[in-house]
């Protein structure tokens, strides 16, 4: 469904699996620090506010993107992480380097989380315009990173 029709920060919170001992890995693309690290601020609290202890995030950043596979891969080859959550934004620009960059994130986030049998979740915003991208991190369409820690306590209740 578009962010256009549903905030991104509303989900269903009935029947989320105890997450007091499960332990995150949250990457965050540096590339659009302020509005990653808004998006971050959003996982972070939410995975706060379902019972996650903090000495169980772990905070790691990526230089951008593109490098969000491999340092989802990272994280997500050590046995201790339940989850990783992968947040990024790429803007579209006047070349087409949007399309490569969002489908290779695409596709190597689903190789990392098919390959380690654990959720990772592809919190990426892609957007036309940085306006968009605001909108996106906790503007009038919520939060994406609100979205994808929900998502990742939904998937360990499915694979738990």
């Amino acid at each position: 469904m578009a962010s256009a029709l549903k905030n991104l920060s509303d989900y269903n919170s009935d029947n989320l699996v105890d997450i007091t001992e499960k332990k995150f890995g949250l990457l965050v693309a540096e590339w659009n620090k302020a509005i990653t690290d808004t998006l971050c601020k959003g996982a972070y609290e939410t995975l706060i506010k379902h019972g996650a202890k903090p000495e169980n995030i772990i905070r790691n950043t990526v230089p951008g993107s593109f490098e969000l596979s491999l340092g989802a891969q990272l994280l997500a080859q050590n046995s201790d992480i339940d989850a990783v959550i992968c947040l990024g934004v790429v803007i579209k620009g006047e070349t087409k380097h949007d399309d490569y960059i969002c489908h290779a994130v695409a596709q190597g986030i689903t190789q990392v989380s098919l390959k380690y049998n654990k959720p990772v979740i592809f919190g990426l915003v892609t957007t036309n315009n940085e306006q968009q991208a605001w909108d996106r991190a906790g503007g009038k369409h919520g939060n994406k990173g609100v979205e994808a820690a929900a998502t990742a306590i939904h998937m360990l209740g499915i694979s738990a």
